[in-house]
């Protein structure tokens, strides 16, 4: 006789993992912007500790991106924007640094770029999830009731037409 395990009285966390991965891709993120822009918990990549200097091109800019990309996305506020900024962002960084290094991530130091890329842009398809600054600033709206307007048809005959709005 076999043991089924039945789990139909479970409260269903999905909505909340999917929260909660979010914020700690953004944080996670966001600690690759500060370390490279104020050289702290342990600096830029490749610059041995150090910050990247400031307006230094892709470095700088990136790092900037890291930063807010990362806050916003932990936050839940303008989700998707920022998200999609980041997953650019990483795939870029990807292409135009690790790509040369070796066909691939696991080769040329790049899984890192391409996990985050790959998780920003699943992050903007799927929105920020339930516990999100986003979902406070949402506007609710009010349904627009739309009222018949007569048309003639045909031979004088009169019909009712409610107009898509």
């Amino acid at each position: 006789m076999a043991i089924q395990l039945k789990f139909d009285n479970t409260p269903n966390l999905a909505p909340v993992v999917h929260s909660a991965a979010r914020m700690v891709v953004g944080f996670l993120f966001a600690c690759h912007g500060v370390a490279s822009l104020f050289g702290v918990l342990g600096g830029a990549v490749g610059m041995h500790g150090g910050a990247v200097q400031f307006g230094a091109w892709p470095g700088w800019y990136a790092a900037v991106i890291e930063l807010v990309g990362g806050v916003l996305v932990a936050l839940g506020l303008f989700t998707r924007v920022a998200a999609i900024i980041c997953s650019g962002t990483m795939a870029y960084a990807y292409f135009s640094v690790h790509q040369k290094a070796g066909l691939l991530p696991v080769m040329n130091n790049g899984d890192a770029a391409a996990m985050f890329s790959w998780t920003f842009l699943l992050i903007a398809a799927v929105g920020p999830g339930r516990i999100a600054l986003d979902a406070r600033r949402r506007v609710r709206t009010v349904p627009v009731v739309r009222e018949p307007i007569p048309v003639i048809v045909g031979q004088g005959a009169v019909g009712m037409h409610c107009p898509d709005v």
